[in-house]
């Protein structure tokens, strides 16, 4: 999705600007993705919703999501899959559409009957979706899956991107070939089915160290493709919400010490790990979610000042190709420059950088090689 050619403009020079601006810093991630189940079960009720019961909901709840992209579930997480896409058929092209939220769609795997149902909601809600989501990608017919896919959705609406969800030893071994099509810009690492297929008891509070070697692999392939992949789902489901005021570390901390549970400080550490590892998303299913994986992907506002700063020392040294700096009590040389200015451009693909921040980001792009830009940041980046 490029959201930025999607922001109001003022004036002529601003509008010409935007999709300089993207085409520089590359499209928005997918963050963090909320999977919005269409028609929910309601458990004090011991039955599903009917129509008007979810169309409700969706404006109360869907409309207003914080999360970056809002991830409607076709596939193992619906079971009234026929009153569901009906209800997408209605609610979605009433739904106010926001710069910041992207929104997919998970379908049924490729050439079942479901599948195909997906696929005609998806051609007559082609100018709603900005993602496909691909359950159980490859599994059945390999790497032609995406391609006829792809085929498929560049006639409906270009803009539109495949997310294919590897959830089999069979997708790992072929990921490159997933991958290849410009279409995908990043890949969905589907713990779940993937641990179920290989025979191993995965734990919610230990699944990264048992995942470790599969998630390293599929990293290891997207980062020569120049791909992103976004992280896993979580089961623990707690009672604590942290304030979205929190967005400092330290603030953080002292919320999950003092006022979060258990089960909070596994999901806000696990999705530190994975942003650590440099994955462009997370996908999540509970509100309480959202927040505390949002402020672990996020570069803090103090952290991208720092880097802001040690990039303008880098500039002021002439030491930005070359040479190494003295900062804060730290030496410094282009590699770590290189990992400053990583930074910005997270925060500026997670829809949390200033304006003057991002013409300074573009700046310093403009002052490297193409070479040492495409190191750093392989996401699309057109100079």
């Amino acid at each position: 999705m490029n959201a930025i050619t999607r922001t109001p403009s003022g004036s002529a020079s601003a509008a010409a600007e935007a999709p300089a601006a993207a085409q520089i810093l590359g499209d928005y991630w997918p963050g963090i993705q909320m999977y919005y189940p269409p028609v929910k079960y309601a458990p004090s009720l011991g039955i599903y919703e009917d129509l008007e019961q979810a169309a409700q909901r969706f404006r109360k709840h869907a409309w207003n999501t914080t999360a970056h992209t809002l991830l409607f579930d076709l596939e193992d997480g619906c079971r009234q899959k026929e009153m569901s896409r009906e209800l997408l058929a209605r609610e979605l092209p009433r739904m106010p559409r926001r710069r910041d939220v992207q929104v997919a769609v998970r379908i049924n795997p490729f050439r079942t009957d479901e599948y195909e149902r997906d696929l005609a909601l998806v051609r007559d809600l082609a100018d709603h979706f900005d993602v496909v989501m691909l359950a159980k990608a490859g599994e059945a017919y390999g790497a032609p899956e995406i391609r006829d896919l792809s085929a498929v959705l560049v006639g409906l609406n270009p803009r539109m991107t495949i997310q294919p969800i590897i959830e089999h030893p069979k997708s790992l071994k072929i990921a490159p070939d997933l991958m290849q099509y410009p279409t995908v810009k990043h890949v969905v690492f589907g713990i779940h089915d993937f641990s179920k297929a290989m025979g191993i008891h995965i734990t919610p509070r230990n699944w990264v160290e048992e995942l470790k070697v599969y998630l390293h692999d599929i990293l290891f392939e997207a980062r020569i493709a120049g791909k992103g992949v976004i992280g896993a789902v979580e089961t623990l489901i707690g009672n604590a919400t942290m304030p979205e005021s929190f967005v400092e570390p330290h603030d953080v901390r002292r919320w999950l010490d003092l006022q979060g549970d258990e089960e909070s400080r596994v999901v806000y550490r696990h999705a530190c790990e994975e942003a650590s590892m440099g994955l462009s998303g997370k996908q999540v299913i509970h509100p309480s979610h959202i927040h505390p994986c949002k402020v672990a992907f996020t570069p803090s506002p103090s952290e991208v000042k720092t880097r802001v700063r040690i990039l303008q020392a880098a500039i002021e040294a002439d030491a930005l190709l070359g040479g190494a700096i003295r900062f804060e009590g730290e030496m410094l040389d282009p590699p770590m420059f290189g990992k400053a200015l990583q930074t910005l451009l997270r925060a500026h693909a997670l829809h949390a950088l200033s304006g003057a921040d991002t013409e300074f980001a573009i700046e310093v792009l403009r002052k490297l090689p193409e070479q040492v830009v495409r190191e750093n940041w392989p996401y699309g980046v057109i100079l």
